[in-house]
């Protein structure tokens, strides 16, 4: 997904909490990716500041309302 304006829709504690946020957009036709800083999965204690799920500025409302409230499980 190539796209100046991508923005962070939600923030979770970890990478398999965004892969399934992840899937139910991509299930939706929303484009998203996973943003996390963990050194290509060998090191996920590196998620200390979470693992991102960005989406396109223009389908981030879509986006908010598909993956509901956020919870616990999110930062």
């Amino acid at each position: 997904m190539d796209h100046p304006d991508l923005v962070v829709v939600r923030t979770y504690l970890n990478r398999i909490e965004a892969d399934l946020a992840h899937s139910a957009l991509e299930a939706a036709d929303i484009d998203s990716i996973v943003e996390a800083d963990d050194t290509g999965g060998t090191s996920p204690g590196l998620w200390i500041r979470g693992v991102k799920v960005l989406v396109r500025a223009d389908d981030a409302a879509q986006a908010a309302e598909i993956l509901g409230p956020a919870d616990r499980r999110s930062v």
